[in-house]
């Protein structure tokens, strides 16, 4: 994601890089790679962080330094890093989203349509992604899934559905597949009995995931500190 960035960048005119941080590469002058966020002292408007959940003590600290707006961009973060997340954004803009998605977070909004309009539906949640993807299930399913229980609190997540397969009345299955170069797909089964309603959204390459990243810098670089997403955008 991080080479998608870049070169998004590089081809555009609206946009400049400052620097490439990576918490992995040795210091390399001539390409303006860092070791550790911590060692770039340059000029920056943003920081979009597309590098690994473990990173969130490190960034969210220099960019509450820093006083930059920060895009955080990774996802499998653990309950204390959510914390990080939050009590930096009492200090600085701060945008998070388990998925840098436009037509993701349209999918989210449609997702509580769907389950307010049928509040009686089983409902189920599938998501597809590479086989190097390290998180299961998804970001993305779980925000999905979180869209629905804001609009039906009752509901309880079972990921993974194995043994006894009967479903409790509130229930919304989430289910992994992991296989190839898949880049993502979610579909979201809403089945009434009578009727079935599936809501699908399919990424066809990484691009889009750096350009709902740039959106969201654009869009924070104008905001006071706070905690904002892709709702906020589409709002």
């Amino acid at each position: 994601m991080g080479q998608v960035l870049l070169s998004l960048v590089e081809n555009s005119d609206k946009y400049s890089l400052a620097a490439s941080c990576s918490m992995e590469f040795e210091t390399d002058a001539e390409n303006s790679i860092y070791k550790n966020i911590s060692e770039f002292n340059g000029e920056a408007d943003c920081i979009i962080d597309f590098s690994n959940h473990l990173a969130t003590k490190d960034v969210t600290e220099y960019a509450v330094k820093r006083k930059l707006p920060l895009v955080i961009a990774t996802t499998g973060q653990t309950a204390e890093e959510l914390s990080m997340i939050k009590e930096a954004s009492k200090s600085i803009p701060l945008f998070y989203s388990q998925n840098m998605s436009l037509g993701v977070a349209v999918l989210s909004c449609l997702a509580k349509i769907t389950a307010k309009a049928f509040p009686d539906a089983d409902v189920e949640i599938i998501e597809k992604h590479h086989n190097q993807k390290l998180d299961v299930p998804s970001g993305t399913a779980i925000l999905l899934a979180d869209s629905i229980k804001s609009v039906k609190d009752d509901c309880e997540y079972n990921i993974g559905r194995h043994e006894y397969g009967k479903r409790k009345k509130n229930e919304i299955g989430i289910h992994a597949i992991r296989m190839g170069g898949e880049v993502g797909t979610h579909e979201i089964i809403f089945a009434m009995g009578s009727q079935v309603l599936t809501l699908k959204h399919e990424a066809e390459n990484r691009s889009l995931f750096a350009e709902g990243a740039l959106s969201a810098a654009n869009f924070l670089v104008r905001q006071d500190a706070g905690f904002y997403n892709m709702d906020n955008i589409l709002d």
